[in-house]
This record gives C-alpha cells, structure tokens and sequence, in this order.
C-alpha cells in the first residue's frame, strides 16, 4: 500500500480513570522529524512515543499532540506541613500574650496561612502510565495511516493515468522516427538536385548520408529505457511501502531520457511530443513528493 506524507489521525480513550486524546498531523519532508508536545510532567514516556511513531512513518514532518485529564482515581495527596503550622500557632499565642489579644485561634485562622499545607502528587506507575499514552496514540496512528492510505491511493492513480500518457506519447515518437529520416533523405536529395542540376546525382551518397543522419538522431535506445522505467514504476506502485524516494530517482532517470530525445531531434512534431512527455513527467515529480 501506498501512503501520503500528509494527514491527520485522531485517538481518545479513558485508560486508568485519566482521559487522554492523541492526535497526529504529517505534511512533506524528506526525512522523518518527529516533534512530540504534551504536558511537561510526563515527558519520561517522549522517548517511547517517538519510537512507536518511528514504527509507523519512515518520513514526514509530524507533530504529535497529547490532552491528559486528571485521574478520576485521585493524583495528589494532601498533608498538613506540621512544623510550619506549629510554628504559625506559636507566634499567634505569643502574640495573643503579649498584646493581651481576644484568643480567637481557629484551624479556619491557621488554613489561610501560606504553605500550613502540602499538596504532593501520589506516586504513580510510570511504565503503566506510558502504556495508558501508548495505547491511545496506536488509535490516534490507525486513524493516521487510514487518511494517508486514501490519499496515496489517489496519488497512485493520477501518476499511473499520466504515466498511460507518457506511454502513449513514446509510441507516438517511435512511429515518427523513421519519417523523420525520410524528410531528411527527401530534402537532402532536393538540395543536390537544386545545386547540381543536370548533373548525375550519386544515389549511393544520399544513402550514406540518410544513414548517418538516422543514426544521429535514432531515439530507440532512448524509448525503451522509457518503457523500462514505465515497467519499474509500475511495480513500485504495485509493490508499495515507502516508495517515495525510489520513485523521485526514477523520476530522475524519466527526465533523462526525455532530455535526449529532444537533442537528437530537430523535428517539429517530435519535439512537440517530447514537450507533452516532459510536462506529464513534472506532474509525477510533484505527485511523488506526497509519497512516503
């Protein structure tokens, strides 16, 4: 199957009491740069994130974003921080005897006193709670993988319909090939005709130059490499996976031949074709850097 670097994947689930949502958006890069955002105190289970991304995607730019809610089960422990609230009730009495004050201390009074409490979260299970993270990102990557997978199949068939024209265009230069070589014979023997007139014209010598003139501009060699690599794409295409790198080589190797064929041919229409063959290969060429 064939994927697109673009897309986006959505996960939420309730794991433990805690309700966490994944989400995953991709677009275009050369290599795989992975960029993890969540809370900062659980960023011990980062690692294990990327490796898990790593695991699905083998290129793209992707953000991965993480909301956690507080455990429904209690993740923090409140105490009473003794000394200072000892020491809070003790300058209270000492004011309370100096002053001759109204004894009016109450736990309400010692509670609004800074830091009297500590407010600890409780121990938890990382491993679990990296587990809990994981398995919830896995949703949000089905999702992921579901959209790219649409999308790459779109991508397949648009650069299959224009590899047909590709295809459809050689045959074309092919059928015009040996014409080319006709016009070229006529017009050489018009011009000797024209130039020497009422003299003897040597059939043997248009030959010769016919023939190093197909050989100059002979493209066969050239058209079944094209055929070739039509033949190539098609089995990465079919073949899937991450692709996308083979097929920006082979799109390399396309241009090429392309390129050849429009310098060994000064014919109109021919060069008409290799026109038409050159923009059907631009159009690839940006359709496959979608492609993983």
């Amino acid at each position: 199957m064939v994927k697109s670097m673009t897309g986006y994947g959505r996960g939420e689930a309730v794991r433990n009491g805690r309700s966490i949502t994944a989400e995953v958006r991709s677009v275009n890069n050369r290599y795989l740069d992975c960029t993890v955002k969540l809370p900062r105190i659980y960023v011990f289970a980062e690692d294990g994130i990327k490796a898990r991304v790593q695991a699905h995607i083998s290129r793209g730019k992707v953000d991965v974003y993480f909301s956690i809610g507080p455990s429904a089960n209690g993740d923090v422990a409140i105490s009473v921080n003794k000394p200072v609230a000892e020491g809070y009730l003790a300058a209270l009495k000492d004011l309370r005897d100096s002053y001759g004050l109204r004894d009016d201390i109450s736990v309400s009074l010692l509670s609004r006193f800074q830091d009297v409490f500590l407010v600890e979260k409780t121990q938890e299970d990382l491993d679990a709670l990296s587990a809990d993270l994981l398995s919830v990102l896995e949703l949000a990557l089905d999702d992921f993988d579901a959209m790219r997978a649409r999308e790459g199949e779109k991508l397949c068939q648009d650069v299959r319909d224009r590899a047909a024209v590709i295809a459809g265009l050689v045959s074309k230069v092919e059928e015009r090939s040996p014409g080319i070589v006709a016009d070229y014979r006529a017009k050489l023997l018009s011009r000797m005709t024209e130039v020497l007139q009422n003299t003897q014209i040597d059939e043997s010598r248009i030959l010769t130059e016919a023939a190093i003139y197909a050989d100059k501009v002979a493209v066969d060699e050239e058209t079944v490499r094209l055929r070739s690599h039509l033949s190539q794409l098609e089995h990465m295409l079919e073949q899937g996976g991450a692709i996308g790198r083979k097929l920006d080589f082979l799109i390399q190797e396309f241009n090429r031949e392309a390129n050849t064929i429009g310098s060994k041919c000064n014919d109109v229409e021919t060069a008409g074709y290799v026109v038409d063959i050159k923009a059907q290969i631009e159009k690839i060429r940006e359709q496959i850097q979608n492609i993983e």
